[in-house]
């Protein structure tokens, strides 16, 4: 007797099975480039120890060439003075940001604000989406829009002068 063997009861052929496979494919679209510009620097401004302070950071804007969908993204470092202790240290989770409406655009397609109203702010303890265009257009675009930041100042904070970068880019 065979192990391997396949055994048929006789006048019958084996049976072919069928079996489908589904074969994926993408189409990339085309090359493109995105860039995004906002203010070098920003004066906060004063506050004490235990207030909030808000301040519109200035015009970021987002400018595409090509078919291209993008995301504009935000995020924060903290701010510190001195020696950057903890008293010296305000925490990017102080800080609270909203993009605001469109200011301007061009190109046709769907711009999406990360945050349109003060109501939506977010803190800025991660990365967040600031802007989008959802859309593909083979026409270059751009996007232009004036962001709020709040910043909630420790009762701790210690006397200086602050510094610390929030960053805009876009993918």
């Amino acid at each position: 007797m065979c192990a391997n063997c396949l055994l048929l009861p006789s006048g019958q052929a084996p049976q072919a099975e069928a079996a489908a496979a589904n074969a994926v494919f993408l189409i990339p679209e085309a090359p493109s480039s995105a860039s995004v510009t906002a203010p070098a620097s920003v004066n906060l401004g004063s506050a004490t120890p235990g207030s909030t302070m808000t301040v519109q950071l200035g015009q970021v804007k987002v400018t595409s060439s090509g078919v291209m969908r993008w995301t504009a993204t935000v995020s924060a470092t903290n701010f510190t003075t001195g020696g950057g202790s903890a008293a010296e240290t305000i925490a990017r989770g102080n800080l609270s940001y909203w993009s605001g409406p469109v200011v301007s655009k061009s190109g046709p397609g769907t711009f999406s604000p990360g945050q349109p109203t003060a109501a939506g702010k977010v803190t800025l303890d991660t990365a967040r989406t600031a802007f989008s265009y959802g859309s593909v257009s083979s026409a270059g675009t751009s996007c232009v829009w004036q962001p709020t930041l709040v910043m909630s100042v420790p009762a701790s904070a210690v006397a200086g002068t602050y510094t610390g970068t929030v960053t805009h880019s876009v993918a």
